[in-house]
């Protein structure tokens, strides 16, 4: 599975790229949301993990151009704002799950397999009766 990392801190970017390859993943890490736009304009990826806090373009404005431009890969939002209210933006802004640092990477790992479960399902080619 191919996953597009957007996260502007190195040392936390390294930590969740390092984990993730462990588990399997091919991850593309970017560390800017205007980054993020102009490598999903030429590339195609399973899943989108992105951070809020990131220089000029936040998080929700990525996620909403995102879901504007149509891109319908899952997108979790991995961040340190923990406040009900960013959580229902996101999650009304087009994330799919939104996880709050620190975090447990077994966690992150099992939410990144349900979402990528349920998208599977919605975009399979097999119809059952």
């Amino acid at each position: 599975m191919r996953l597009l990392l957007v996260e502007d801190d190195v040392m936390v970017a390294s930590g969740i790229k390092l984990g993730l390859s462990d588990a399997g993943y091919a991850v593309d890490w970017v560390a800017s949301g205007e980054r993020a736009v102009e490598v999903l304009e030429k590339e195609t990826f399973d899943i989108a993990v992105i951070d809020i806090g990131l220089p000029r373009m936040d998080g929700l404005e990525l996620t909403q151009r995102l879901r504007k431009a149509g891109h319908g890969m899952p997108v979790l939002i991995l961040t340190a704002r923990d406040a009900l209210h960013d959580r229902v933006q996101g999650l009304d802004l087009g994330a799919d799950d939104y996880m709050v640092k620190p975090f447990e990477p077994r966690e992150l790992l099992a939410r990144l397999r349900a979402l990528l479960r349920r998208s599977q399902a919605a975009t399979s080619a097999v119809l059952s009766f």
